[in-house]
């Protein structure tokens, strides 16, 4: 079996395996299947020989393929083994196609068309094969290409002209805040600095991230009947929908791109008693993340002050950092990966994400780990595509920073 071919067979068999992270769920990990994928890679490492592979109560794995060289730097590459809740089917069925610059057809009987005209992404690789989902699902090459790229390495590297300690971690719950390097014991997990591979199209590169928190509101009401309510009853979801309307509708995500932060009102629940509001807080700056934490309390002193009978309560929970900080006192990581992006030819295409990534935790935690392409797009879409092109160089990247991480 060449490289393409095993690339796609991992890929296949990681992804049939339903690891949806669940939200609602406080447990590590959030879902049965994230520990089920997990034994099965732990297996899988135990047979290509590596060292030290655990997968422990919470699902996270980690080992080492020892190196070589001794003295040579040890490094790191880490993926996530749940798929995103974006209201889908959890159960991805993929499927290679060829696409050969019309609409490609992702499931006949519910008649879902990944459209050329609509995706504009597809054009450049026409010719080329496409892994799809059947259009009821993501396709879960975040991030199950990156665990398929890192597996396939593993098996690369006795190939090389030497190579030093290589770290393998697949970690739970990326999804839903970065729960499982949160978690993880950096003890089996002891390198220099490493990678994740995650989302991202040929060529992106990750150095830097938003920061982030998370923010819960609490508005107790008083329920009142209609006969007594006149200066009695407090109305918890208008104390709600108050707060939000305090917030610039422009300095919301689908308002805003680049390097812009936001405030995103994600979830209300209400009663006649309570309302409870969870929002996201986004920005790159940390005096702008400061600034939208402090916007936050000053607009809850305010509802306060205009519904004298309630009560509001105010939670705010930092979830990750930005990783530039991190990455500037340790530029190893991204040097080598520039390196091996220009020897092998590909653009560099660095990005600031609007988004996190397991590496603003291991980075805060002392790992400096950026980020690099898997190769795929539309990521957290049923439209989601990774041409096998892409995916390729992806797992070239990875091997020639392994030789160069040796030299």
């Amino acid at each position: 079996m060449d490289l393409r071919e095993e690339l796609i067979s991992r890929f296949f068999r990681y992804a049939a395996i339903e690891s949806q992270s669940n939200a609602r769920s406080q447990s590590l990990p959030s879902s049965p299947g994230q520990a089920v994928l997990a034994d099965l890679l732990a297996d899988e490492m135990r047979t290509l020989g590596l060292s030290d592979v655990i997968a422990d109560e919470n699902a996270i794995v980690t080992a080492v393929k020892r190196g070589t060289r001794r003295d040579a730097v040890p490094i790191g590459f880490i993926a996530h083994l749940d798929t995103v809740d974006v209201g889908l089917s959890p159960f991805i069925q993929p499927q290679l196609l060829r696409f050969e610059g019309s609409d490609l057809c992702l499931n006949h009987r519910e008649n879902i068309w990944l459209r050329a005209a609509e995706h504009p992404a597809l054009t450049p690789w026409k010719g080329e094969d496409i892994i799809v989902s059947d259009g009821t699902s993501v396709l879960g090459a975040d991030n199950k290409a990156a665990i398929a790229i890192i597996m396939t390495l593993i098996g690369q590297l006795d190939q090389l002209d030497g190579h030093g300690d290589v770290f393998i971690a697949f970690v739970p719950d990326e999804e839903i805040g970065l729960r499982g390097s949160k978690a993880i014991d950096l003890a089996r997990f002891p390198c220099a600095f490493a990678y994740t591979i995650d989302c991202c199209e040929l060529g992106e590169v990750v150095l830097e991230t938003f920061n982030a928190a998370s923010c819960e509101i609490v508005f107790k009401g008083i329920s009142a009947h209609p006969m007594s309510a006149r200066g009695n009853l407090v109305n918890p979801l208008l104390m709600a929908v108050d707060f939000i309307s305090q917030f610039d509708r422009g300095d919301m995500p689908e308002h805003t791109e680049g390097r812009e932060g936001f405030f995103w009102f994600k979830d209300l629940v209400a009663n006649d008693t309570e309302a409870t509001l969870t929002a996201l807080i986004r920005d790159f700056d940390n005096a702008g993340f400061d600034w939208r934490k402090a916007r936050i309390r000053e607009v809850a002193e305010l509802i306060q002050w205009r519904y004298p009978g309630g009560d509001i309560r105010s939670r705010i929970t930092d979830t990750y950092r930005n990783i530039l900080s991190h990455l500037a006192g340790d530029n190893r990581a991204a040097a080598l990966l520039f390196e091996a992006m220009d020897q092998l030819g590909i653009e560099k295409k660095i990005t600031p994400m609007r988004g996190g990534t397991d590496g603003a935790v291991l980075s805060a935690r002392g790992i400096p780990t950026p980020n690099f392409f898997t190769g795929a797009y539309n990521f957290h879409s049923r439209f989601e595509f990774l041409p096998v092109p892409a995916f390729e160089r992806s797992l070239a990247v990875a091997i020639r920073i392994c030789s160069l991480a040796a030299a």
